[in-house]
């Protein structure tokens, strides 16, 4: 896409109107022609993109406008969002720049003032890099202020470069397990997540006991997150649960940065809690959620649409499946035009999959609002997701009597995404596909004992026993007892349960 484009992207109505006001106000001349060109490019008018390059004479003069225009861009876009930036660790920066500027026109207590105020803030949110800077003027200037105590000072200043230090190292780590999720996501790669981290700390002698904070936490859980939705098994993260859960009861959150790492975390403990199987605390996370993002517009506005779905699915596979739906549908009816794409399609598909597993034709009317293409599901949402839906796709057209629709998107399926599954290694979706053909070509093959066998294979392999995972095999299970495919999937979650 053009950048020029993609920067007018990030602005709303009332930021591209200031920005022409801006620009209107630099033009020394009449004949600029950057407001023009802006216009153009909002529109994707190409007949008018022609004429002005034409009667810009060449193309050096065009680029050279395209140049001024993408520079001026970026100068508002970078002053708006320090305008717009109230946080606390801009305030702290603020106070830092301020005490400096007082202290350099030698207004030496207002400006050591500053510079207390300033390194309270950096460590209450535990800004180790501002901290750094604002002891360095603290000392550059600390022959000004006869009653400090310089050693305290200095022992100060020296805590405060072993944390950074730290926390780069940690940083640095962090780094190394997101690419290590990139190989194993692109080579399928099984690894045991919790030596990986351990292994990776411990190369860099990284204290985890002295860092652990709501940041560092958070980014851990992330690559536990990431790690185990690649593998669909979350039994890999289950030995973070209860290290999160004595951190986050210890610690208090007094400020907004601190919130926005704790909201993350109480929202991936929740699906941890669920994929697991531990329904009941999974939804005393969601609560918690709810109760401490509903003061903050924005953060409620963030989470509010997740919480809906995993405690829908928390109440899905408790056995609550009318509530379920109720509470699926009441989420979906909370959207706005300004929600998040990527949470509402969470919401849609799986209401589709609900209402396929209760065997209700009106999956077909919530599928047929899935109208992305999927290209972009795939960008958007993510290849396995993608994979997921078009599996679902395949069920729901051979449960309501569309065999050949079935048979056509079996075909398609394999085109699009048979070279991945074998790189990626991912067996159980070729294995599933397998047994769904045989049915397609025979149906009578359920009372075959090997295909009984199969499928009764399939659900004991401990690879298998995601909840998400059991929707699948529940469907190919029903197809056997002649049971709702959500009854199938209850069974073998309280059978797993009961072992």
């Amino acid at each position: 896409m053009d950048a020029i484009v993609e920067l007018i992207g990030v602005l709303n109505n009332e930021d591209i109107k200031d920005f022409k006001a801006l620009l209107k106000k630099k033009n020394k001349r009449k004949d600029v022609k950057n407001i023009r060109l802006l216009e153009i490019l909002e529109t994707d008018d190409i007949n008018r993109l022609k004429k002005l390059y034409q009667s810009s004479g060449n193309k050096d003069a065009y680029h050279a406008l395209r140049k001024r225009l993408h520079d001026s861009l970026l100068f508002y876009i970078s002053n708006k969002i320090f305008e717009r930036d109230n946080s606390e660790a801009h305030e702290a920066l603020r106070l830092l720049v301020v005490g400096r500027f007082l202290l350099e026109n030698h207004l030496i207590k207002l400006g050591f003032k500053c510079l207390q105020r300033a390194e309270n803030k950096a460590l209450f949110l535990e800004q180790f890099s501002l901290l750094n800077e604002i002891l360095q003027v603290r000392l550059q200037y600390a022959y000004l202020e006869p009653s400090l105590n310089l050693e305290l000072l200095i022992d100060r200043f020296r805590g405060n470069q072993y944390k950074m230090q730290q926390e780069a190292k940690f940083q640095i780590a962090y780094a190394l397990l997101r690419a290590e999720l990139q190989d194993i996501h692109l080579k399928g790669k099984i690894v045991d997540l919790n030596k990986l981290v351990l292994d990776t700390i411990g190369k860099y002698e990284i204290s985890l006991g002295e860092l652990l904070s709501f940041k560092s936490l958070y980014q851990i859980l992330f690559i536990a997150n990431e790690y185990a939705s690649l593998h669909q098994n979350y039994t890999l993260v289950r030995s973070f649960l209860k290290t999160s859960d004595e951190f986050i009861t210890k610690q208090k959150v007094n400020s907004v940065h601190h919130l926005f790492y704790y909201l993350h975390i109480l929202y991936y403990l929740a699906n941890f809690n669920l994929r697991n199987r531990l329904f009941h605390e999974s939804l005393r996370y969601l609560e918690l959620l709810i109760q401490s993002c509903s003061s903050t517009s924005i953060l409620y506005a963030q989470f509010h649409l997740r919480c809906y779905l995993l405690k829908a699915l928390n109440y899905h596979y408790m056995g609550e499946g009318v509530e379920a739906l109720a509470i699926l549908r009441f989420g979906i009816q909370q959207s706005t035009s300004k929600s998040n794409e990527s949470d509402l399609a969470d919401l849609q598909l799986c209401l589709v999959m609900f209402l396929t597993q209760v065997q209700d034709k009106l999956a077909l009317t919530e599928w047929r609002k899935m109208i992305r293409t999927d290209a972009w599901y795939e960008k958007k949402m993510g290849m396995l997701w993608t994979i997921r839906k078009s599996l679902l796709e395949i069920l729901i057209y051979i449960q309501f009597g569309d065999i050949e629709l079935a048979v056509s998107r079996v075909k398609s399926f394999k085109r699009r995404y048979k070279k991945y599954l074998e790189t990626v290694r991912e067996g159980r979706v070729v294995n599933f596909l397998a047994l769904v053909e045989k049915y397609l070509q025979n149906p009578v093959i359920v009372k075959n004992n090997a295909f009984v066998a199969d499928i009764d294979a399939m659900a004991d392999n401990s690879e298998n026993q995601d909840l998400f995972v059991f929707g699948f095999i529940a469907w190919l299970k029903s197809l056997i007892t002649s049971e709702s495919p959500y009854l199938a999937l209850l069974r073998l979650v309280r059978k797993l349960d009961s072992l």
